[in-house]
């Protein structure tokens, strides 16, 4: 019997999300996966949720939704995110993915969406369907009695350095946004968060199989009260046979808008009794946070890895809506199996940052996949490794050097959240 590849119902919801928990090996009863369903029903575009159906019975699953993502300059581009694929283990290598995939991109590129977005769970999977790792993450873990601070100095230590409250969740859903959205304007990266976004990672209206534990939440405000930063942390409760405290506390997340609020909130949670191991969570790969400790040897890195893919859909606008740091002019040769990005484009930009990019019959500068251009798109890779390994031709003398000038950024790029 042929595979049924479509766009779900509400009907088929409970089904899709038993497959959804089997690709993800999340055994769930029925009972949980109808609440789920319940739960979720109100929030699903099913124009944009698909499966793959063997005699009736959901064996695949795939969901996008509308998502803005911030480029280097502050600009926030449409993207097709992508989440909660899977293929069921007795499905595997029938094409299910591509079809699913392929079905997808097609209509976000008619959508007019400039981009598609995804955190890959598998490294090799998503390079063929012409998406790279873009942003990357590092977590760090703070032996908080080596950090070198001093536990008996308040933090903030005085009116000039502001504020730190600790809040409950709907003031988290009060004040959060503001923070995340000022953020959000200058870390390219990072993606919109709406207000369901807000009340899922607040305890408000859960859906799903766990149980929610509150985490604590603290807010920092600058001198003049306005909030600028959120940490969210747990703690658990370990003792050492002498009775001494071994407590390490988790961040599931932390934002803030300034390097102020950043270093009073590290500081802060560093200096909470009984915490002697602090995982920092998901940060850039340059967060400033080794470096807001005394002694930076207190941090040690134990997570490394690529987390945010980007698959360019629309060049000219995908380009044409970030900054560049130098000015200058390349003709690239985009290649693209699936045809939705190919084609050769001149990009030039001024001394200001902007650009400007259309198609072109010129002589290519540089040839590259389209996954080579997601890679390079938020300046987090650079074109002279990508040349060395291979992935981006060179086809005019000095192309590679100046692509390396345009398209890097200072910072690197950072994704806050996962999806």
């Amino acid at each position: 019997m042929a595979l049924d590849v479509r766009t779900i119902t509400a009907a088929d919801f409970p089904d899709w999300i038993r497959a959804k928990h089997t690709g993800f090996l999340r055994p769930t009863t029925a009972e949980e996966v109808d609440e789920e369903a319940r739960g979720r029903l109100p929030y699903i575009d099913f124009a944009r949720t698909q499966g793959a159906f063997d005699g009736g019975r959901c064996v695949a699953t795939y969901r996008s939704f509308a998502q803005e993502l911030t480029v280097v300059g502050g600009a926030a581009v449409a993207a097709d995110a992508i989440s909660n694929v899977t293929v069921s283990p007795t499905h595997r290598r029938r094409g299910l993915l591509q079809r699913m995939m392929s079905t997808d991109l097609a209509a976000a590129k008619e959508r007019g969406e400039v981009v598609s977005t995804l955190i890959a769970a598998e490294y090799p999977i998503y390079g063929r369907f012409g998406y790279g790792p873009a942003a990357w993450t590092t977590e760090w873990e703070i032996d908080v009695p080596r950090s070198g601070l001093d536990p008996h100095r308040p933090v903030p230590s005085g009116p000039e350095d502001g504020r730190i409250e600790l809040v409950d969740g709907a003031t988290v859903r009060k004040l959060g946004p503001a923070i995340h959205e000022r953020l959000r304007a200058r870390q390219h990266g990072a993606i919109d968060r709406n207000a369901r976004w807000w009340e899922a990672n607040t305890g408000e209206n859960l859906v799903g199989p766990g149980s929610w534990s509150e985490p604590f939440y603290a807010i920092h405000s600058d001198a003049d009260g306005v909030p600028d930063g959120l940490l969210v942390y747990r703690a658990d409760s370990r003792w050492s046979d002498a009775k001494q405290p071994l407590n390490t506390a988790t961040v599931p997340g932390m934002i803030a808008t300034t390097p102020a609020a950043e270093r009073a909130l590290w500081h802060y949670l560093c200096s909470v009794d009984w915490i002697t191991t602090v995982r920092a969570g998901n940060r850039a790969p340059d967060d400033l946070l080794p470096l807001l400790l005394p002694d930076p040897r207190a941090a040690r890195v134990v997570t490394q890895a690529d987390y945010l893919w980007v698959r360019v859909l629309d060049v000219v606008r995908a380009l044409e809506a970030r900054t560049y740091a130098v000015p200058g002019m390349l003709v690239l040769d985009v290649h693209d199996g699936a045809g939705l990005a190919a084609g050769r484009y001149r990009l030039e930009a001024d001394a200001s940052g902007a650009a400007a990019c259309a198609p072109t019959t010129d002589d290519a500068d540089l040839a590259l996949d389209v996954r080579e251009l997601g890679t390079l798109y938020l300046g987090d890779e650079s074109p002279v490794r990508l040349a060395a390994l291979g992935r981006i031709e060179e086809r005019a003398p000095g192309a590679v050097a100046l692509a390396e000038g345009m398209f890097r950024a200072a910072r690197r790029a950072w994704c806050p959240d996962m999806f």
